[in-house]
Order: C-alpha cells, then sequence, then structure tokens
C-alpha cells in the first residue's frame, strides 16, 4: 500500500497535490469525463475556486450554471449540514417528506399560471429531468412523435441524447436511440442554416418557420406530435439567442396541433438570465418545464413542472426515482432560491451581465480575435474568430480556454467557437472588469 493509500486509510484523508490526484485519476477515471482545465480543486468560496496549492481562480464556469449564489454560501452549508442531521434520505416512494413538497411548492409558485397550480415530480439531474418530460409527454397525449432542434442540448442518456441536437459526437457509434424524434434547425441568426449570412435575431430571415411547417406536411403528422422540446437559449450549441417570436410561434403550433410544449430550463433557469425562467422573456407558459442544475444549490437534483392535468393522467407507479427529491438537496435548493431572492441575484444577473458585455465590446476594437458576443443576464458567450473572421478550431478553442486557467480564469466553451460565461450570480461589476482583463490579457498572449 502506497503511503497516501495508507494515510487515506488510517487518518481519513491523504496530503493532496494537484499532480498526486490528476495522476491517480488517470488510473482510475473513465477517458469520458473531459477536462477543460489542468486544474485539481481543493476548495470553492464565492466565485473563487482554489487548488490544492493555493492558486485561486474566477470560476467562470460555476459547476456548469450551477452554482447560482456561489461555492458554499453559508446559508446553504447550514441548511445541507441542519438537514444531514435529521434526515439524509428516506426515498419518495416509501413515505412523505417536508423538503421534497417545500421544494414543489416553491418551483411551482415561482412559474406563472397556471403553472403555478401545476405539479412537480423531482429526480436528480436534468437530463433526467428531460427524460421524464418526454415519458409524460407521450402518455398524456397518446402520441409519439417528438419535435426537437438541431443545436439543442438536453443530456447524454438515451433518451435526451435522442433529443439533442448539438454535437454528432456525443451520438458517435450509438444507433439505437429513442425512436420517434425529428429535429428541424433552431433559429441561428449568426450561422444561418439556410445560408442567409451573419444577422441578428432581429433580422432573421424566418425560415425556420417555413421548415417546420414543411415537417409537419412531410415527416410528422400533426396528429402524432407529442411535445416540441426547446431551449429557450440554446446552451451547449452556443448560447444562441432567438428571435423573439421563436417561442410564441412554437406555442401557437402546439396550441393548434394539441401537442404540448415542453421547455428545457435546465441551464437557464433559476435567474441565470435575469428571469426565474428564460420563457418569461417571450412571455408565453409552457405545459412542461424541465429543472435541472441550479435547483439543487449544487447537490443533485432535477424536476418537471406541468399543467396539473397533464400530470394527472399518470397513475401511481408511471414513474419515479429511488434518490428524486432528496431531502439534503432539496434543502440546498430552498435555501438557494431564498438567498436569490432576498440579495435580488437576478436583477444583478443583468446588471453584471450587461457589464461583461461592455468590458468584451471595449476590448474588441483592439482584440480582433473577439467576434460577436451575445446573451441574457449572466449567460453569456463570446465567440472568437481567426485572421479571417472565421470561428476559432475547436481545438485552438480548447488551448485558449487552457491559457485562461494559467491566469486564472475558468471557463468552458459552448457552441462551436465560443467562450461560455456562467459564474455565480453573486459576481459584482469590480469582479466582472477583473474577468474581462484577465481574458483579454490571456487572449493577447495568443
Amino acid at each position: 500500500m502506497t503511503l497516501e493509500l495508507e494515510a487515506l486509510a488510517t487518518n481519513g484523508a491523504p496530503h493532496w497535490t494537484s499532480d498526486s490526484l490528476i495522476a491517480r485519476d488517470h488510473e482510475v477515471v473513465s477517458p469520458a469525463i473531459y477536462r477543460y482545465t489542468d486544474i485539481a480543486f481543493a476548495r470553492g468560496e464565492g466565485v473563487f475556486l482554489y487548488d490544492f496549492e493555493g492558486r485561486r481562480y474566477y470560476d467562470m464556469a460555476a459547476g456548469i450554471a450551477t452554482m447560482n449564489v456561489g461555492h458554499c454560501h453559508p446559508r446553504v452549508v447550514k441548511a445541507i449540514a441542519d438537514q444531514a442531521q435529521t434526515l439524509i434520505h428516506a426515498a419518495a416512494h416509501v413515505g412523505y417528506m417536508a423538503p421534497y413538497v417545500e421544494m414543489a411548492e416553491t418551483l411551482r409558485s415561482l412559474m406563472p399560471p397556471p403553472l403555478n397550480a401545476g405539479k412537480v415530480l423531482l429526480v436528480n439531474s436534468g437530463s433526467e429531468a428531460v427524460e421524464t418530460a418526454l415519458k409524460l409527454a407521450r402518455v398524456a397525449t397518446k402520441r409519439s412523435t417528438v419535435l426537437a432542434f438541431i443545436d439543442g442540448f438536453h443530456g447524454r442518456p438515451m433518451g435526451a441524447l435522442a433529443a439533442t441536437g448539438s454535437n454528432s459526437g456525443y451520438r458517435r457509434h450509438l444507433a439505437g436511440l429513442l425512436a420517434g424524434v425529428e429535429h428541424v434547425p433552431y433559429p441561428n441568426c449568426s450561422r444561418c442554416a439556410f445560408g442567409h449570412g451573419p444577422r441578428t435575431p432581429q433580422t432573421c430571415c424566418g425560415q425556420w418557420k417555413a421548415f417546420i411547417q414543411l415537417t409537419l406536411e412531410k415527416l410528422v403528422h400533426p396528429d402524432d406530435l407529442a411535445a416540441i422540446l426547446v431551449e429557450p437559449i440554446a446552451g451547449e450549441g452556443g448560447y444562441i439567442v432567438p428571435p423573439d417570436d421563436f417561442l410564441p410561434t412554437l406555442r401557437e403550433i402546439c396550441d393548434r396541433t394539441g401537442a404540448l410544449l415542453t421547455v428545457d430550463e435546465v441551464q437557464t433557469g433559476l435567474g441565470r438570465t435575469g428571469r426565474w425562467f428564460a420563457f418569461e422573456h417571450s412571455g408565453i407558459v409552457p405545459d412542461i418545464v424541465a429543472l435541472g442544475k441550479a435547483i439543487g444549490g449544487g447537490l443533485p437534483l432535477g424536476g418537471i413542472v406541468a399543467r396539473a392535468e397533464i400530470m394527472n393522467r399518470w397513475w401511481p407507479g408511471a414513474h419515479g426515482s429511488t434518490f428524486g427529491g432528496n431531502p439534503i438537496a432539496c434543502r440546498a435548493g430552498l435555501e438557494t432560491i431564498a438567498i436569490l431572492r432576498e440579495e435580488q441575484l437576478l436583477e444583478n444577473a443583468v446588471r453584471v451581465g450587461h457589464r461583461l458585455m461592455q468590458g468584451f465590446e471595449a476590448a474588441r476594437a483592439s482584440l480582433p480575435m473577439i467576434g460577436e458576443m451575445r446573451g441574457k443576464g449572466l449567460m453569456i458567450a463570446v465567440d472568437l474568430v481567426d485572421e479571417h473572421n472565421q470561428p476559432l478550431s475547436a481545438e485552438r478553442v480548447k488551448q485558449v480556454i487552457k491559457a485562461l486557467a494559467k491566469h486564472g480564469v475558468v471557463m468552458t466553451k459552448c457552441g462551436p467557437s465560443a467562450l461560455r460565461l456562467a459564474p455565480a450570480l453573486i459576481l459584482t461589476e469590480r469582479q466582472a472588469d477583473e474577468v474581462v482583463d484577465l481574458v483579454t490579457e490571456a487572449l493577447r498572449t495568443l
């Protein structure tokens, strides 16, 4: 037994270094887990992460849009500790638990009518929530087909993956995905699928409407359409902000055909765009909302909220989850929602997001590598381009992200060539300015 393993066995924890942890990780962890950086994280506090040598990093990934009130918020930590001393797990199928009920009540209270009188089912993650939503839509409508979008991301399990259209690499060598999913182009005005060149959402060509109509005429009979599954802002696909009439058009199609408008708010939800849910920007109300990421306050939690008459079409035992709605995760999520409200972090997301966009816009004048910027609130993409104003290659973007880590900023990418900024909603304007300075400094060295 090595000294480190012996220490783990006898004293509870070894003396970690970043290099030793990474080396041991490579021995035992599947290569399927891709790492954007070569950092080993020892702890987090607020908007910062620290490695085992004490180096500090601005965390602009926030657990991939998850840690909305920052790392180890004292109130969230206390809520977790208090619940852990009372009830860690009992399973919703065995009996009733107060945190589960309170989380369901709170989530639907954030929704507009009629979803604020809807019903909730809790699971463990966003992708599981998406699969739950797809299953409910098919059961409730007794129809077989789902319309999803190219550039949309809904998760990697086989059902959610069938609806994911953001990267063929996720589907490589997988032919047995959920049947009955058709894809149409997401209205990406920066890189129009219909060849109309770069535009803005305000000057969109509108061809996506004709394509959906053609799909309903030629491939999917409206009587078979169970649901339209959509991200209100395409996340993994590039933080694509669609035209204002996108969701209203989908709402009208669902109303006309009897399909259920199912909105994936896993990444956009819980204040990230400056509203509790991104669909609120469009003024429409979905039939089913899939949630995940931030609703667990950093712990595994997902769920769906649906109109009561839809949810009531399920029978006892039709769906469930051993750990879904775990009491500790629910308490962490409830405290997170309370903090978002009390500290007015939705408003902060709008203000600080605007500051970030202004900073990168100012830097673009002297940094031709910076292309288009887009997003809402603290959900921001900064495209990187080459000397010909073409998207930077995926490999070069990965190199840029590793270089950013050396300058003290952790982030991921989205779409083919964009830096993804999805920090905790507690980020201040001063910190936003520092992040812009660090990122632009790193880009200048490249």
